[in-house]
């Protein structure tokens, strides 16, 4: 295990650095080391790793979505606060039922398996777009009309849309009783506790802070290991209460951030370096879950399915965005923004064919295709066309 992650540290470092010298994202080249090195590359990457790959990724997703929650001022999510929330299911759920008809149609296979596929396909992935849109809070790139908040504020809220859909569809085959439309009616449910587990750790966090004497670094260790208690909740209630525990993770640092400017302060600067370490093991491992012989195997049809389900998601971006001050470089720019597929495809597009759905190959196959395809390509846009087309704060 020590020399696998020797080499991830060293070439990650080395492809980041290699990839930000020619202007492109450098979770790029760390995407690219994980599917050389990984198991089904050169299978470096030692077993055991692989083993805890998916609590790796879960720990660092929960840095990231800190680190989000650290930057977000509620000025700015006021200024989205409408906006953002169409944006965190109209253009999924466009996406989903547009993948679950063509599919359907294209496959032969049924609604049912048609729409598992469709909802795996249609989130978004905040491993790819959150590291961006901080970068581009950082920098100041769009901020005067809040596009990276908006991103963050709906993305974060996407993947709870296509999670609990698929699940429906999952019940379904399997032959649980599942109401497909009180499973959606669920969803606010698990936004608003999500919400408000989020709003009470934070709260005991405040106070814990502000009572006793902890250094930075201490802080940091205990809001990291909370939020990951908080995560392991939702695990523990699943099937019983729907709880959306990420967005309750990014609660945290945006009410700290709105209580005491000086915490979170500190905080996000522990985080940024913590997260130098986290960005590696997330992208890198989510890079080694792909296989691409399997993702060959869907062929043509795989990339059209792909392909049109896409742009049914722009068409719900723009939908979303229609009531705006957005201009039509800021709306494309939403819309590239909300290409990327990795984290949720990564975790549980082989979730089908484990249960034994007759397709489960199949849509295993189209998961990682559409990592493959949206993962680098929409990084790429995101970094090419924010910089291009997103106005700085003083502009």
């Amino acid at each position: 295990m020590g020399f696998s992650l020797a080499i991830i540290i060293l070439l990650g470092l080395a492809l980041n650095k290699i990839f930000d010298a020619i202007k492109l994202p450098g979770l790029l080249g760390m995407l690219i080391l994980g599917i050389m090195i990984g198991p089904y590359g050169l299978n470096i990457i030692s077993a055991d790793i692989l083993d805890i790959s998916a609590d790796l990724r879960k720990i660092a997703l929960i840095v990231i979505l800190i680190r989000a929650g650290l930057g977000i001022k509620r000025d700015a999510l006021k200024k989205v606060g409408i906006p953002a929330i169409k944006m965190s299911c109209i253009p999924g759920l466009c996406e989903g039922f547009m993948v679950m008809l063509l599919a359907s149609y294209l496959f032969g296979i049924s609604k049912i398996e048609a729409g598992m596929l469709g909802f795996i396909i249609a989130a978004v992935s905040p491993a790819v777009v959150v590291p961006l849109m901080l970068s581009f809070i950082d920098s100041g790139l769009g901020e005067k009309k809040g596009i990276p908040t908006l991103i963050l504020a709906g993305a974060s809220i996407d993947d709870v849309f296509a999670i609990t859909i698929f699940s429906s569809f999952l019940g379904m085959y399997t032959g649980k009783n599942v109401n497909i439309s009180m499973q959606i009616a669920g969803i606010p449910i698990s936004i608003i506790l999500g919400i408000l587990m989020g709003l009470i750790m934070s709260m005991v966090m405040l106070v814990l802070f502000r009572r006793y004497h902890i250094r930075d670094t201490k802080k940091t260790l205990i809001l990291l290991a909370a939020a990951i208690v908080l995560t392991t909740i939702e695990e523990y209630f699943k099937g019983i209460i729907p709880i959306a525990s990420l967005l309750g993770v990014m609660m945290v640092g945006f009410y700290i951030r709105e209580k005491s400017s000086k915490i979170a302060d500190a905080l996000s600067q522990k985080f940024n370096k913590i997260w130098v370490f986290a960005e590696l093991m997330l992208f890198v491992l989510v890079g080694a879950q792909v296989n691409i012989d399997v993702a060959f195997n869907s062929g043509i049809l795989g990339l059209v399915v792909i392909a049109i389900g896409l742009l049914a998601r722009c068409m719900g971006v723009f939908i979303s965005t229609l009531a705006t001050e957005l201009n039509w470089k800021e709306r494309v720019f939403c819309m590239i923004a909300y290409v990327p597929k990795a984290t949720v495809q990564a975790a549980i597009g082989a979730v089908p064919l484990e249960a034994g759905v007759a397709s489960g190959e199949l849509i295993l196959a189209i998961a990682v295709l559409s990592i493959i395809i949206t993962a680098p390509l929409g990084a790429i846009g995101i970094k090419v066309f924010g910089e291009k087309w997103l106005t700085h704060r003083a502009e």
